[in-house]
């Protein structure tokens, strides 16, 4: 496990220390990807051990869509972006490449899980994270805080030149290019940017490359893979008005 560095109880999994085989070795969360569904279910009750709640997991659709989670491990259906302000809650984003990011607001205690690949930072799925977090506040002030978590980075997402042109007029610090070179995207530089645009007081980000790490998941080095996952509780404590 991997330390968000957030006010709460956070971290990004790896691949080590669950039940799954190869490809999709071994603490893979998806269900998705083709695995044992046994095995990713004792992945996932793994890691809701780690957090100390039932894991609710996003099923991304590389979009927008927000989804507010009252219950502990209540299923929302499909969606990017994970809120809620209930003790008790924990969020999961999954990503093998795209970015897994976790969001605090310290003024309700409201906390999110987002997943943003290419076209989920193009739309705006960061954007919908902060967003669902302010909503919730009644006349309440604090500070907003957030976790960008692994992910392929700027040196080794390699894209069209068109592509990169695209993503990159609407976030600036997105272009970038690979070591050959060539026309690439860093999402992580470009999320970050974007929170502290935002107004997010501290934005705290795991350098550490997908791609690069064989102890992380990364769909554009092996193909068929697993997934991990960004998880975030929200915890009790927090005066709500």
């Amino acid at each position: 496990m991997i330390d968000a560095g957030l006010p709460v109880r956070a971290f990004f999994t790896t691949r080590r220390g669950g039940g799954s085989v190869a490809p999709y070795d071994s603490l893979n969360v998806a269900d998705h990807v083709g695995d044992d569904p046994e095995a990713v279910a004792r992945n996932r009750a793994t890691v809701s051990v780690a957090a100390g709640a039932p894991v609710t997991f996003l099923r991304a659709e590389h979009g927008t869509r927000v989804a507010i989670v009252d219950t502990p491990g209540a299923e929302p259906g499909a969606a990017d972006v994970l809120v809620t302000r209930t003790p008790g809650v924990a969020l999961g984003a999954i990503a093998a490449d795209c970015l897994p990011i976790l969001m605090h607001d310290s003024a309700t205690g409201a906390v999110a899980a987002v997943h943003a690949g290419r076209e989920g930072l193009y739309m705006g799925a960061v954007d919908a994270g902060a967003a669902a977090l302010l909503d919730l506040r009644v006349g309440a002030h604090g500070e907003l805080s957030a976790s960008v978590g692994p992910a392929i980075c700027g040196r080794c997402y390699e894209v069209p030149p068109d592509m990169r042109d695209r993503v990159a007029a609407r976030h600036p610090e997105a272009r970038s290019t690979t070591r050959a070179g060539t026309a690439a995207l860093d999402l992580p530089r470009a999320a970050e940017a974007r929170l502290l645009a935002l107004g997010f007081a501290q934005v705290v980000r795991v350098d550490r490359c997908t791609l690069e790490d064989p102890a992380l998941f990364s769909h554009r080095r092996d193909g068929v893979t697993g997934r991990h996952a960004g998880v975030i509780v929200c915890e009790p404590g927090v005066s709500v008005p």
